[in-house]
């Protein structure tokens, strides 16, 4: 293992990598603690399916402004200024509001709060990758996963937690928790960090410009966007799959627990399998695709999570094996999508230009799918299964859109570095 190429890249780390990698853990094991629970916490207060995919989609409203005025506030106040003020307002704020909730008021507030998230996606992004060699692209996303995925080693704590207090009580300890080590991690990182060679130039070119003035140039950049067809396919695939992560992630505690019939304490079985899975797939398989193209691998992915989707909707009540085949599928096939679109991203986005442009992107993201949380929400009151069959329509288009590249443009003239 000390060979291992990931643990090479993970010891020769240096500058904002090191600082962005490192602490990552802090960040996401309480994330990833409290992540399978949002949803029926929230039901646990008498909340709708329907209002839940509300709550999502009210958020995400919020988080279009806030996109749309990132990549401004990036290059005024520079990647590291902003990724601190943003991250503590984002996400150590709203931990306490979900840790004191008492009703649906208190979930549109924290997730309005919450969606200034979309900030520091900008800025956090620019400062881990503008000074990165970009042959070190895939191995660092790969850690950044890797990150959240330590959880599988504690999460069982979880289960048992709320088979001896109950769901909100542990779910409060666990967003204490979360502000506690989020916040932690924000401090320490701000300190192993320095402003970017790009950061610089961009706080010196907008240094007397009113932040609107900075955003108002934005709009220019999306002619070139447009205009950049690599660019455009990655935007699309963001669009589909942003869609899908959400669903799954709003919605698979739901039909697990209220269609299958799965206990709450019994989620982590799955979180288990599904972490333990996705960090074999990151340390034995990762390292053989990070010079492929990229669109090969994601093809395969896509087809995986196909595969995973038909197979929860047709899972009998209580039936635990099938459900982990699906979990298992699911887990194995999402590094294949995650990591590379996140660095098919990069490779195609005009570096002079990074904090913009992805605003810009990232825009469009979101208001295509916001309303989606709303009317997942309508589809899984109706029948449980339907936003997950939803998900297979819209991975079989992502599917067959990078297939469609894969025919048609040359590796050297498109979406791969």
């Amino acid at each position: 293992m000390t060979t291992h190429p990931f643990i090479t890249t993970l010891r020769n780390l240096r500058g904002n990598a090191r600082g962005c990698v490192y602490t990552e853990a802090l960040w996401a094991i309480p994330f990833n603690l409290y992540a399978p629970y949002v949803s029926i916490y929230m039901l646990a207060f008498g909340i709708k399916d329907a209002e839940i995919g509300l709550i999502t989609s009210i958020g995400m409203i919020f988080q279009t402004f806030w996109m749309l005025i990132s990549g401004a506030i990036t290059d005024k106040l520079g990647r590291k200024r902003t990724t601190l003020i943003f991250d503590i307002i984002s996400w150590s704020v709203p931990c306490l509001i979900w840790a004191v909730a008492q009703d649906i008021n208190y979930f549109f507030l924290a997730a309005v709060v919450n969606a200034v998230w979309r900030v520091t996606a900008n800025s956090w992004t620019c400062l881990l990758v503008e000074d990165t060699d970009h042959n070190l692209l895939v191995d660092v996303w790969s850690w950044i996963y890797i990150a959240g995925l330590i959880t599988a080693f504690v999460s069982p704590v979880t289960g048992l937690l709320i088979d001896k207090f109950s769901l909100v009580p542990t779910m409060r300890g666990l967003y204490v928790l979360s502000f506690v080590m989020m916040t932690a991690k924000f401090v320490v990182m701000n300190f192993l960090v320095k402003e970017t060679q790009q950061g610089v130039v961009r706080m010196h070119e907008t240094r007397n410009q009113p932040l609107f003035s900075v955003l108002g140039e934005s709009f220019s950049v999306l002619k070139k966007l447009v205009r950049t067809p690599a660019t455009m396919v990655t935007a699309g695939l963001m669009v589909l799959l942003n869609i899908c992560w959400m669903i799954k992630g709003t919605f698979w505690s739901i039909l697990v627990t209220e269609k299958l019939g799965i206990p709450a304490e019994h989620l982590v079985i799955f979180t288990f399998a599904r972490s333990v899975v996705m960090l074999i797939f990151y340390f034995v398989l990762m390292p053989r695709l990070r010079y492929m193209d990229t669109r090969k691998p994601m093809l395969w992915g896509l087809i995986g999570l196909i595969i995973s989707q038909v197979l929860l909707i047709i899972v009998s009540s209580g039936d635990y094996l099938l459900l982990i085949v699906s979990t298992v599928i699911e887990a194995f096939s999402t590094p294949a999508a995650t990591t590379l679109l996140d660095k098919l991203t990069v490779v195609t986005v005009d570096a002079k230009e990074r904090a913009r442009i992805m605003a810009m992107m990232y825009v469009a993201v979101i208001v295509i799918t916001s309303p989606f949380g709303w009317i997942a929400g309508l589809l899984s009151q109706a029948n449980r299964s339907l936003p997950f069959i939803l998900n297979i329509i819209l991975f079989t288009v992502s599917a067959i859109l990078v297939y469609i590249t894969i025919r048609r443009v040359k590796p050297g003239e498109t979406v791969t570095a």
